[in-house]
């Protein structure tokens, strides 16, 4: 006779609400298909980032459900560098009212939304994971590569590839076994390399491989300081030229952990769908949620 185990430990889903907003509405945006409502405000990127949170709900089946946000252009990133992000265009009329709606459509449907004014929705989800990991198994659905920083043994990257259903995961042993260094030294080999769509430089001249192999050799930042002696030339120049841009752009790169989470897992727990939730979005203007939530759990 077989004997089946189930896994009782919650599954949270935790999603980069921002990513995920911003991927959508850039999906549909250059062929002019906004989906507006009756007043004519669009909703195209609010129902494309639902309904890839339902499809990820249909494919990994958790417990429960956590949404992170940016609260506000400006965080404690722009007080340590004006040039952070300083580079990015400003988005785009049809989006702009839709950073609103998609929280009030999360909160509609049953999500649990969380963000903090002064922080990033990265450093929400860093915080949530480091005090949740231990109450429940963990993914993270996002296209930014700079969480792989968080993998730890309970939780999993899962990074946006194509359409609503693809992604590109990863756990702690894929990490390593790739990089070879620990999961937080990754914001070591960005302070390296820099980031140019976050706006920090980094080490002029060094690149991502020369980065990693600096971390994969001398451990973190201050481990290749403390051994800058054994440097070859070229590398020692450059680095001893941008060093405290260099130790800049390490705190520009950490997620911080340390974002008070108001809310508790049981907040998270799945929302009951029964069909006065489809006719309500429906009535709100959000038919394309209301059809894909009704093919997948009716």
């Amino acid at each position: 006779m077989e004997i089946f185990i189930l896994d009782k430990q919650p599954h949270l889903l935790l999603i980069d609400g921002m990513a995920l907003l911003f991927r959508s509405f850039f999906a549909t945006a250059p062929m002019h298909q906004f989906f507006r409502k009756s007043d004519g405000t669009p909703t195209n990127g609010v129902q494309g980032f639902a309904r890839h949170v339902l499809s990820a709900q249909s494919i990994m089946r958790p417990t429960h459900i956590a949404v992170c946000w940016d609260m506000g252009v400006h965080t404690f990133r722009n007080e340590l560098f004006d040039g952070y992000k300083a580079n990015r265009p400003a988005p785009p009329d049809e989006l702009k009212p839709q950073f609103d709606m998609a929280k009030d459509v999360s909160e509609m449907i049953g999500w649990q939304n969380f963000g903090i004014v002064g922080m990033e929705a990265d450093d929400t989800i860093g915080s949530i994971i480091d005090q949740w990991s231990d109450k429940a198994r963990i993914t993270v659905i996002s296209g930014d590569k700079d969480l792989l920083q968080l993998l730890n043994p309970s939780t999993t990257i899962a990074l946006t590839k194509k359409g609503y259903t693809e992604y590109n995961i990863y756990n702690e042993e894929r990490f390593m076994e790739e990089y070879a260094i620990d999961p937080p030294l990754f914001a070591d080999v960005k302070a390296f390399m820099g980031d140019p769509s976050d706006g920090y430089p980094g080490v002029k001249g060094i690149g991502p491989k020369t980065a990693l192999k600096l971390i994969q050799t001398y451990g973190s930042v201050d481990g290749v300081l403390a051994s800058i002696d054994d440097l070859k030339p070229a590398q020692r120049s450059k680095i001893q030229e941008h060093e405290e841009i260099l130790k800049l752009s390490l705190q520009l790169a950490r997620i911080n952990k340390n974002v008070p989470i108001e809310g508790t897992l049981d907040d998270c727990e799945l929302p009951i769908w029964d069909h006065s939730k489809l006719e309500q979005l429906t009535m709100e203007g959000y038919s394309l949620i209301s059809r894909h939530a009704r093919s997948l759990m009716f």
